[in-house]
């Protein structure tokens, strides 16, 4: 078993002596930096070291180091960086000049007192043989300890994380997990629903506070992108499905302060002087092995989701249905990606390939592939005593085969047609998009809307965010047949698991990539043990990548 607050005692031997900083450190030996440290968002020869300073002063100034060893007797480069309320008393500093792939290590100082000790590595260069990444998503403290955040942490197979969003969730303390929240005592802060710059701040602070996330921020370096919750519940452009302007005020005031203390708190870029900061996209290039493009699909050019109570009275019949798909859902120009952020995918995709890199990673919020409902009925997936609204509603959809979501890409399948009509283009029809959002484990091939292949989409359960199955209330006999009827019945999907919560393991080599599905035994106590659920092998021939095994 595995306990946070004893991180290490139980494996000293086979763990590197920097992994003793991180366990026998808690926040409250650091009176300065109870929120720990955090890095991130790599460049070739730079990053961004975060901490944040717990200090009532007006106005305070931090010391920063990096060195090549944990002991730090050879410093490499140091600076100072002064914080303030306007800040949120967040640090951030990003250091350049520094040696590319290898392990560094970084701490501040503030008058006495020393921070816990991080280590990160900027961006490789050249040649690289093998690359480890952790796919993360759906951290919501509510739900429990963050343990999959701790399994990174002493995952030594991990050179860097990819949070691919809902890094926090903006409900109340009496909202959605709310009964495990009481239980386990991680009620939500503030108590309310999370709508100005104050509020998101004080959330912030509090998913920073979890041990489990002050590890893996100190021990790996984050790329992120956001989703929907680190604002409100399914937004876009022009508002949010969790947001109400007669009680909440208008949608841009709230976007902007949730944005606002997202750059202040999270190991991110600033955005340039005179940038948008909603065009929140990157481009990672590691080595001669992979690029990595991370998208925004919320802030800049997302239409409004279809909502499908809109729609029960209409869809009726196979034509009502299909007039449906293709008209409502299906709609052109129903966006996802902005113009610049398609210029931007479309460059990085021909560089890629120019430079005949092995690997073309996609950092994606929502699920990709196409989960259409299979009919529940016909394969008895669903007992006939379950008369919940969300049975109801799931038997409703399986009836007219109907996307599972229609916030994911499934609901804007002439935005996916475009994206990959783009992909092709640029020569890619072999991309590895990693996601998260949906709560379940998934392993799915994607095709364009002519059957073409383009590549292959791993997904990652939530941290601690149930799966849509238990969550529904289906006891886990039910919630395990339903996910092999999605396995059995869906073309896009290979296998998939709304169980548990975890994280997936990616390593890739030239020529292959391995995807472990690591699940945490618990979220409901500190104590926890990790087991592999499953192991994709991908291989690449000819232009294209497919599982293997």
């Amino acid at each position: 078993m595995i306990t946070r607050r004893r991180t290490l005692q139980s494996a000293l031997a086979s763990l590197p002596a920097f992994a003793l900083s991180i366990g026998s450190t808690r926040a409250s030996d650091h009176g300065a930096f109870q929120h720990g440290v955090a890095s991130g968002d790599p460049g070739p020869d730079s990053i961004v070291l975060w901490t944040r300073l717990t200090t009532g002063q007006p106005q305070a100034s931090v010391e920063w180091e990096v060195a090549m060893t944990s002991d730090f007797r050879t410093i490499l480069t140091s600076g100072s960086i002064t914080t303030s309320p306007e800040r949120d008393y967040t640090v951030k500093a990003v250091v350049s000049g520094l040696p590319p792939g290898v392990p560094l290590y970084y701490r501040f100082r503030h008058n006495d007192a020393t921070s816990q000790i991080g280590r990160t590595r900027v961006l490789p260069m050249g040649s690289l043989d093998r690359l480890g990444i952790a796919l993360v998503s759906c951290s919501n403290h509510a739900f429990g300890y963050f343990n999959a955040y701790d399994a990174i942490a002493h995952d030594m197979a991990i050179d860097y994380v990819l949070h691919t969003g809902d890094y926090l969730y903006e409900h109340g303390a009496d909202d959605w997990g709310s009964v495990p929240a009481n239980r386990l005592h991680r009620q939500h802060k503030p108590a309310h629903e999370i709508v100005t710059l104050a509020d998101y701040r004080l959330r912030h602070a509090q998913y920073k506070s979890d041990l489990g996330a002050q590890a893996m921020h100190a021990a790996h370096p984050l790329i992120a992108l956001w989703d929907d919750h680190e604002s409100a519940n399914n937004p876009w452009t022009a508002g949010a499905e969790n947001h109400q302007p007669a009680t909440e005020g208008e949608w841009v005031t709230r976007r902007s302060a949730a944005i606002t203390a997202y750059y202040e708190w999270m190991p991110v870029r600033d955005p340039a002087h005179g940038a948008d900061p909603k065009e929140f996209w990157r481009v990672y290039r590691f080595g001669a092995l992979a690029t990595l493009i991370t998208l925004e699909t919320r802030h800049t050019a997302r239409s409004q989701q279809v909502e499908y109570a809109d729609y029960q009275s209409i869809i009726r019949d196979q034509g009502s249905r299909d007039q449906f798909m293709s008209e409502v859902l299906g709609a052109p120009r129903r966006t996802m990606l902005s113009t610049a952020m398609e210029h931007v995918v479309q460059e990085a995709l021909a560089n890629s390939i120019a430079a005949r890199e092995p690997w073309r990673l996609i950092g994606n919020a929502t699920p990709m592939a196409r989960i259409l409902v299979p009919d529940l009925e016909v394969a008895a997936a669903l007992p006939a005593s379950l008369t919940s609204e969300a049975a109801q509603e799931l038997r409703w959809k399986g009836r007219w085969n109907l996307p599972f979501y229609t916030d994911t890409w499934d609901g804007y399948p002439w935005a996916r047609q475009r994206f990959y009509q783009q992909c092709r283009e640029a020569g890619a029809q072999d991309l590895l998009v990693l996601t998260g959002d949906s709560h379940s484990f998934w392993a799915n091939r994607l095709a364009n809307d002519e059957g073409q292949p383009m590549g292959i989409e791993i997904g990652t359960a939530g941290v601690t965010s149930p799966g849509d199955f238990i969550d529904s209330g289906y006891d886990r006999s039910t919630a395990a047949r339903l996910d092999q009827t999605f396995t059995d019945l869906l073309d896009e999907v290979l296998w998939t698991d709304n169980l548990h919560q975890g994280y997936v393991r990616v390593v890739l080599t030239s020529s292959q990539a391995m995807a472990d599905f690591i699940a945490v035994s618990t979220v409901e106590q500190p104590n926890y043990t990790t087991s592999v659920l499953k192991t994709f092998r991908i291989g690449r021939r000819e232009g294209l990548i497919d599982y293997l095994a």
